[in-house]
This record gives structure tokens, C-alpha cells and sequence, in this order.
């Protein structure tokens, strides 16, 4: 069989013809596993959908996995492309009434809401489950789906769902979230949402500005509520909210959301701040601003990352792009390619399809009717003289890739635009939100920095920089032509967060090894060392143990310590290092521990020393308020407060207690104790504004030089040496004086004879000796 189709009207070329085309379009059907009669039944509750008309939902990683939602619902891993039973829950789950409200495929799983409750399946294991958490009603679930696979946002945001009740009161509804793809949920805490008035009419995660939206319906108009600044200091531009609106958000991660129903069709590129209708060319030289103007009814949408398809219930399907511009549908008149159980979808880049289930009296597996169209080829027909595409080439090594800012950081894009003969186009860049990074194009290449780091950005503007975000990036041509479908858009994910590839290196010029001092082959053969009970605390506080400590020394890890001496005040040299290259010497501000628990050591400086506004933060106040996270991970970047900060009002009130940050302003400096040994150190860059990684790391130091402490105790060494300083004093002010009264006369004379026999005496003794 084939079905018709009528391609009116299209605007042609500068003097506005238009034409109508009649072309055909091969229409089959797909059958398969019914050549030998296997018995096949459906097990368990059939499922169904709630709404009359269907609903297509189609993986946008894997193209073959796709969920038709109708009066009977498939679940299909090969693209529609064999027969198929409808979806049913197995009989070991009881739901009562089997009406299927929302769905979403998450990753993996494909998550259904089923008479107001949530369940998984998880499509690879073929196995299902009920959500976990959730405590009240839901009707709907939303969600997205990164195509970048492995990357840490990237599985974040596939792992990212809301469930929501749908006209429910605003201000008291329960929201639930979940970042384990729908297995667990728990509540969503929305900061000022009992203030907020209207009904919800949904509940989204807008990767693209890193926040979440909540859409709010009020006497015929909708508007989003944004959760943080700068978005959340008022509430997003109003629109005409008609019937109920399914919102389709499309993939990429770009911020485009599609809000549809019969009578409705409006589109936002920015997530939902500027919602508009999308106008409609539907006859020469006629064209209406929206699709309630035009009445045209809306049987269900279909779209892609650039892409949008429209099938009506007056058998005709209408086509538009997704670009960086707005664009008007264009109408594709057909005959016979409208039923009421027909959806559409994209199967590739300018490739639509209406499908059809189609009940077979035989078996219980459904047969499929699928209509393809090339639009390229029917854009492109000699009848239609529509222009040409001003652009042959436009690629760049950055499509369909994701890519990393770290802060202080730059990224170099680069594209190729090649137009046709006696054409300029325009390329156009759509930067990522404000709140993220500022991008420059100059003679193809795309330079991408953060905004703060620019030197222009507004603090009212932007949103925190200490917050990681995603963003996308799109280079598009302006004014593109409606023939321009197989030139997509170049578009890349930008991750404004932690570069993996960086790492903390500590410089380890002089060694223990080096210097004989240790010896490398022993330090492998099972080397450990013993710490004295009184030198550390295993609970981290100060307090002497009550036994000594064996340790065993980590070779392999920690490689030969760094040699130090004990009397000079010491601060480790910290390199910033990225895929295997040295980048720099870091100042940023860290924070050192010694993993066993030593405390024989201190520093240079106190709070006051250091210049510090407000009370230090150090180990003792950050662990007990830390709970029960591990002690080398309680003090980072994320819980780090300046005491330089002139926003921190925390008042200086011990300034002399020793200042713990190491790097940044101050010239802190570690001083030891007169011991001798091995000290392990962990070492965190707790500074928020050099990265947005943990950058730490653990090393070793050796500390030589210190003399053994006395066995004497101090008070029996230095009272005789006291006294006779005071008894030497004392003679050199005396004996002067007294030689001058006539007890020194006296005296005088007395040594004087004394000394005179003694001469005397002296013959005698060299006589006997000789």
C-alpha cells in the first residue's frame, strides 16, 4: 500500500512562489514470528494508556529503544522493526487499575507511573520493581537523558528523576526526587515553595542552567519558579496555559521545551524563561502566529535535538526546525496517514515516520504500519525551486562531544564553514547561560572561558561560582534556509566543573634516600616505623595515646619521604599536574593532617599573625562538626571558610590559637617538634575558587636533626649552672673591693707567704726527682 502525501505550501524564492507537490511514500507493515503458530500469551495486568490520544517516546542514546503509549502499550529494542505484545506487569504485581499516567526510560530502566504509584523495569534484566519512597500519590515523572557516556555529570543527569503529582496545590504538594534512576526516591525540599500560589503543572531539571523548575498554573496563565539565584529572585515570563500541556523536553541537554495539546503548540529555547508560539505557513502568502489560529488540532509531536514533526487530525503533517532561531511549521498535506491510534517520530536526522499498531485477529502480537518520509528529498524536489542551502559545509572536531572547564581554565573550539559560491552567511554561536561561561568566535575558532573569570561578570547576574554546572554550546548559521535539514547544528556539552585529568603532585627534590639517611630497598622490604604514645592521638585531638603505634610503611604509595629538618620552619611545594604534564606551582590554600594521628608539630603563625577578620576554621572545630565522615575528608573545598573573607562574620575571639591553612596570602609555615622519624601527611587544596576537584593527596616526610632529649631532668641541670653564674658574678664585683679594706690587706698577705713557702719548696722536689 502507499499513502499520499501533499507538500503545501512552501515559500520558494525571493519573488514568494509556491508551489504544491503530490508524491507517494512506500507504506509496510511489519510482521514477524507468525509464520508458525506459537502460542503467545500476555501474563499479568495489560497495561494502558490514560490520555486518547498516543504518545511515542524514543531513547535519544539508543535509537532502537522506543515506548508507544496508547489504548495498548509497547516496549520495543529494535526500533518497531518485528511484532510485538503489549507491555504487561507480571503477575506478581498487583495494582489494581492498570492505567498508565507518565513515563520515562532512564538509562537503562523504563520507569512507568501505574495508578498513581511508580515501577521500574529494568529492560536488559527484564526484571521489575516498585520505587522505593515515595509516600503520596503520583501521576507524572520527568526526566532527562546524557548521551555522554561515562562522564560524571553525564550519568548524573541520566540518573536524575522527579515524581510529582500533576494540578496539584503548589505550595503543599510533595515532590520526590531520585538519583538512582527511579529506584529510590526521597523528598524534594524546594526552598520558598509554600509561598508559591497556583497549581503544579511540573516538576524539571534544567541541566542546561543548573536548576530546577517548577511550572506554575495560575487563572489561565504558566510561569517557572527557578531554585537558584539569580533565576529565583522572581518568577519566569508568564504564558497563555490552555487545556493541559504536555511538555517535551528535547534531548541535548539545550534548554528547549516543547508545551503542547490540541489547540496549543508553544516552544522556549531557553528553559522556560521566554515561552512563544510557534507560528504556522499553511497556504501562499498566509501565515497565522499560532496553531490555535490556524485551527489545526494536534494529534501528537515528535522531536529531535534539531528537528520538530507535527501529525493533526486533518491528515497533515507539519515540519520545523529547532535552530538557534525561531521558525514557522511547515505544512505536509497528506491523505490517509492519520489514524487515531497513528504517533510520529524521528528516525534519523530528517527522516519522520507515523506509525501504527495494528491488531492481528490470530495472534495475540501486534503487526506495526510505518509510513517513512525523507524530508531532505521532499524539500529538495525540482518542482518545489525551493533555495538552496546558502552553507555546503559546516563540521567541527567538537559535535556531539563533551568537554571540561575547570576554573582558571580555557577551551579552543574550532569549526569549518565553507558557503556556497557568492554567498556569506552569518555563522551564529549560542552561548551556554550567563551563569556559566562567556565564548568568543573569531575566524572559526570558539574561545570558552568562565564568566568570572572574564572580569565582567555581575554578581546579581551569574550564580555562584563555586557551584559546578553544565552548559551547551551551539554553532548554527542564521537565517538558515528550510533546505538546510541535513546541516545540523554543531552542538557540545560543556561540563563547568572537575577536570579529571588534573592531579597534586608534592615536589620531592631533596629525599631521605638521597641523603643516605634511608635506605629504598629497605623501605620495601616491609618497613615500619614505631610511634612513641605520647607524639599521637588516634581520635585526632592532641591527647597522648596509652600504648605506642606500629606502622607500615606504604613504599609503593608513598615512595621515599621528603627530607626535612626539625629546626626550620617547612612547607610543602604543591604541583598542579595534568595528563602527565607539569601546569604549575599552586598558591591556593591547603590544609595538611598527619594520617596517624601525630601532633608533634605546629605553625608559624596564629589567627592574629595571619591577619584574620573572623575566627579560623582548624581541625578540631571541623571534625566535630564533620559527624561521622572520615577524618581525612572532613576539610575541603566545599565546607572551607576564609577567615579573610569580609562576608564571614564570625568574630575573632582567640587570636592566638595557631592558623592551620597553609598557601594562599599568608606566608604559614609548619614548624616540628624535636623529634626525629617519619610523619604521613594527607594533604586537601581547600581553596573553592582554584577548582572545582578535591584535588588531594597523602606523602611522607622525614625529619633528622633533632637531639635526643636528656635523660637529666631539667631542674638538676639548670639550678648549679644558675647559682654558680650568680657565684662568679659575685666574686668579680667582691674580691676587688676587698683587697683595698684590712681583712684583703690580710688576706693578701696570707696568700703571699703561702706562695713563698711553696717556692721554697720547689728545689727540694727537682733535687729529689734528679
Amino acid at each position: 500500500s502507499r499513502c499520499l502525501l501533499l507538500v503545501l505550501p512552501v515559500m520558494l524564492n525571493k519573488n514568494d512562489r509556491w508551489s504544491l507537490l503530490s508524491l507517494t511514500s512506500s507504506i509496510h507493515t511489519v510482521r514477524t514470528g507468525k509464520v508458525f503458530h506459537v502460542s503467545q500469551q500476555i501474563q499479568g495486568d495489560h497495561l494502558y494508556f490514560s490520555s486518547r490520544t498516543p504518545r511515542l517516546i524514543k531513547h535519544p542514546c539508543k535509537k532502537n529503544i522506543a515506548l508507544y503509549l496508547g489504548r495498548q502499550i509497547f516496549f520495543t529494542r529494535d526500533n518497531f522493526k518485528s511484532s510485538l505484545l503489549p507491555l504487561s506487569l507480571p503477575t506478581s504485581i498487583k495494582v489494581g487499575v492498570p492505567e498508565v499516567t507518565s513515563a520515562h526510560i532512564a538509562g537503562s530502566v523504563l520507569l512507568l507511573v501505574v495508578n498513581q504509584k511508580v515501577y521500574v523495569y529494568d529492560y536488559e534484566a527484564n526484571f521489575w520493581n516498585a520505587s522505593i519512597g515515595i509516600e503520596h500519590i503520583v501521576s507524572h515523572i520527568s526526566g532527562d537523558n546524557c548521551c555522554y557516556s561515562g562522564h560524571p555529570f553525564c550519568v548524573d543527569i541520566s540518573n536524575s528523576v522527579f515524581a510529582y503529582l500533576h494540578g496539584d496545590q503548589i505550595s503543599q504538594t510533595n515532590v520526590y526526587f531520585s538519583n538512582t534512576r527511579g529506584y529510590t526516591f526521597q523528598k524534594f525540599a524546594y526552598e520558598r515553595q509554600a509561598e508559591l500560589v497556583g497549581s503544579l503543572g511540573g516538576v524539571f531539571y534544567f541541566h542546561s542552567l543548573s536548576q530546577v523548575g517548577l511550572l506554575l498554573i495560575d487563572q489561565g496563565k504558566a510561569m517557572f519558579s527557578y531554585s537558584e539565584h539569580p533565576l529565583n529572585r522572581s518568577l519566569g515570563l508568564p504564558f497563555d496555559y490552555n487545556g493541559t500541556l504536555d511538555i517535551l523536553i528535547t534531548p541535548g541537554q539545550k534548554g528547549i521545551l516543547i508545551f503542547w495539546f490540541e489547540k496549543s503548540l508553544l516552544v522556549s529555547g531557553n528553559a522556560g524563561q521566554l515561552v512563544y508560539p510557534v507560528p504556522v505557513d499553511e497556504e501562499p502568502r498566509i501565515s497565522y502566529s499560532s496553531v490555535s489560529e490556524a485551527n489545526v488540532t494536534i494529534h501528537n509531536i515528535a522531536a529531535n535535538q534539531n528537528e520538530l514533526a507535527v501529525l493533526t487530525r486533518e491528515n497533515s503533517l507539519y515540519y520545523g526546525s529547532l535552530g538557534i532561531l525561531p521558525s514557522s511549521l511547515i505544512k505536509f498535506s497528506g491523505q490517509n496517514i492519520w489514524s487515531q491510534e497513528a504517533a510520529v517520530m524521528f528516525t534519523d536526522v530528517g527522516q519522520v515516520e507515523i506509525l501504527t499498531p495494528l491488531p492481528d485477529p490470530m495472534f495475540p502480537a501486534f503487526d506495526f504500519q510505518r509510513c517513512p518520509m525523507n524530508v531532505q528529498e521532499i524539500l529538495m524536489d525540482p518542482q518545489l525551486q525551493v533555495d538552496i542551502c546558502k552553507v555546503e559545509l559546516l563540521q567541527g572536531e567538537f559535535d556531539n562531544r563533551m568537554y571540561s572547564i575547570d576554573m582558571n581554565s580555557k577551551l579552543q573550539l574550532t569549526a569549518l564553514m565553507i558557503p556556497r559560491p557568492g554567498r556569506s552567511p552569518v555563522p551564529l554561536v549560542r552561548p551556554p547561560p550567563p551563569d556559566a561561561i562567556r565564548c568568543l568566535w573569531y575566524l572559526g575558532n570558539i574561545s570558552l572561558r568562565q564568566q568570572h573569570h572574564w572580569g565582567r561578570a555581575n554578581p546579581n547576574f551569574t550564580s555562584s561560582i563555586k557551584k559546578p554546572t553544565v552548559s551547551t554550546i551551539t554553532l548554527d548559521v542564521a537565517n538558515k534556509e528550510i533546505s538546510c535539514v541535513d546541516l545540523k547544528p554543531l552542538t557540545a556539552l560543556i561540563s563547568v566543573g572537575c577536570d579529571q585529568e588534573k592531579k597534586i603532585v608534592i615536589q620531592n627534590e631533596i629525599s631521605a634516600c638521597s641523603n643516605g639517611i634511608l635506605d629504598p630497598v629497605g623501605l620495601q622490604d616491609n618497613y615500619s616505623y614505631i610511634i612513641e604514645k605520647e607524639a599521637y592521638d588516634p581520635n585526632f585531638r592532641g591527647q597522648m595515646s596509652r600504648e605506642d603505634l606500629v606502622v607500615n610503611y606504604r613504599y609503593e604509595k608513598l615512595g621515599c619521604p621528603r627530607l626535612v629538618y626539625y629546626n626550620t620552619p617547612w612547607r610543602p611545594v604543591v604541583e598542579l599536574w595534568r595528563e602527565g604534564k607539569f601546569q604549575e606551582v599552586t598558591k591556593a590554600e591547603f590544609v595538611l593532617l598527619e594520617v596517624n594521628g601525630l601532633f608533634t608539630y605546629t605553625y608559624s603563625l596564629t589567627a592574629q599573625m595571619a591577619l584574620c577578620r573572623s575566627q579560623p576554621q582548624n581541625w578540631t572545630t571541623v571534625l566535630e562538626s564533620s559527624g561521622d565522615k572520615r577524618p581525612f575528608f572532613a576539610w575541603d573545598r566545599e565546607n572551607y571558610i576564609s577567615c579573610h573573607d569580609p562576608d564571614n562574620d564570625a568574630p575573632l575571639r582567640w587570636p592566638d590559637v595557631p592558623y592551620q591553612i597553609l598557601g594562599g596570602p599568608t606566608a604559614n609555615k609548619v614548624i616540628f617538634d624535636q623529634r626525629n622519624g617519619i610523619y604521613v601527611f594527607f594533604l586537601s587544596i581547600v581553596d573553592p575558587y582554584y577548582s572545582y576537584c578535591h584535588l588531594e593527596t597523602t606523602f611522607s616526610v622525614y625529619v633528622y636533626g633533632a637531639l635526643p632529649p636528656s635523660i637529666i631532668p631539667t631542674t638538676v641541670t639548670i639550678i648549679p649552672l644558675i647559682m654558680a653564674m650568680l657565684l662568679s658574678v659575685w666574686s668579680a664585683y667582691m674580691i676587688p673591693k676587698l683587697l683595698h679594706t684590712e681583712k684583703g690587706l690580710r688576706l693578701q698577705e696570707f696568700w703571699m707567704n703561702l706562695c713563698r713557702r711553696l717556692r721554697n719548696l720547689c728545689p727540694c722536689f727537682q733535687a729529689h726527682s734528679g
